[in-house]
């Protein structure tokens, strides 16, 4: 938030966000909130960076040229390896069971 000088000589200024001229004081401090505005507008670009990499299909900000769907994928082939290791274990499961129901007389 800066002043413009309207006329410094009649010590006038205007302030752009509200459209209000008044007089420069000099007992009233007034900071530039510029800087300020731009290390938020950084944080809230890595907020947003944070939120879109929970979605495999959103481009994060430091990607590559070309990997905006490496998420996706990395996702598909770990889900897939999981299912497998896991359909595995149960079927290895069913298979140890109709055996010792066979040893037993069971089936």
């Amino acid at each position: 938030m800066s002043m413009v000088h309207v006329a410094p000589e009649a010590h006038l200024v205007l302030d752009p966000l509200t459209s209000v001229l008044a007089a420069e004081r000099e007992d009233i401090i007034c900071y530039s909130m510029d800087p300020v505005m731009e290390q938020v507008n950084e944080l809230d670009k890595i907020a947003d960076d944070l939120v879109n990499s929970l979605s495999p299909d959103m481009k994060l900000l430091n990607a590559f040229p070309g990997r905006e769907e490496t998420a996706l994928k990395a996702g598909f082939y770990g889900n897939t390896f999981y299912g497998v290791i896991v359909g595995l274990i149960f079927s290895g499961m069913v298979a140890l069971t109709l055996y010792i129901l066979s040893l037993i007389g069971g089936l």
